[in-house]
């Protein structure tokens, strides 16, 4: 394969995934119409909030490292869902990149569960079950295997609790990009597998 070659595969690839994100930004927009829920209705851009969001990125970053490590079947069924597909797709990235696109997901799928879902669901059937309602959805949404299912849903939970706790979406979304941003980094620059 070429260098131009890789350098298409990489441009289409990240343009692959903007346009993902964007759709969940856009299917966000349809909910929240649909939910009376505007899209941003509980943002606000502080940056004590946006250094929460970092900060609690370490927790599930350290359940991360300890499950790329860990002997349990269905993590490792994970990691190798993560060698075999991931892999190959985002190693040719460069770090502006797979910052860009961490960032991109913090912002439209934390739009759609967290603002949007969780919000504008909170109006009907009240605070915990629009949390669980969204937390599953989430979940549900990162098919990789019935082990990580849970996990992103528990990953939901975290999230979902965070945006209470600091009453602003940034909080979430800034935890959910640091959390992509170092998983991505750090598992295709500096993890090798066994």
């Amino acid at each position: 394969m070429t260098m131009l070659d890789t350098l298409r595969r990489r441009c289409r690839w990240l343009g692959l995934a903007c346009l993902g994100e964007s759709l969940l930004l856009a299917l966000a927009a349809l909910l929240g119409w649909l939910l009376r829920q505007p899209l941003l209705a509980d943002f606000r851009w502080r940056w004590r909030d946006g250094a929460l969001g970092c900060l609690a990125s370490l927790p599930p970053l350290g359940f991360f490292f300890w499950a790329l490590h860990s002997r349990w079947p269905s993590l490792a069924a994970i990691r190798c869902f993560l060698e075999s597909r991931l892999r190959p797709v985002f190693a040719p990235w460069s770090l502006a990149e797979l910052f860009f696109i961490s960032l991109l997901a913090g912002l439209c799928e934390e739009t759609l569960f967290r603002g949007v879902l969780h919000g504008g669901l909170a109006k009907w059937v009240g605070q915990p079950a629009a949390v669980l309602a969204a937390s599953l959805t989430f979940g549900l949404c990162h098919p990789v295997n019935r082990a990580y299912v849970l996990i992103v849903g528990c990953v939901g939970l975290y999230l979902s609790g965070l945006w209470l706790l600091a009453g602003n979406l940034l909080a979430p979304m800034a935890a959910h990009a640091a959390y992509d941003f170092a998983a991505l980094v750090y598992f295709l620059r500096l993890y090798r597998p066994k």
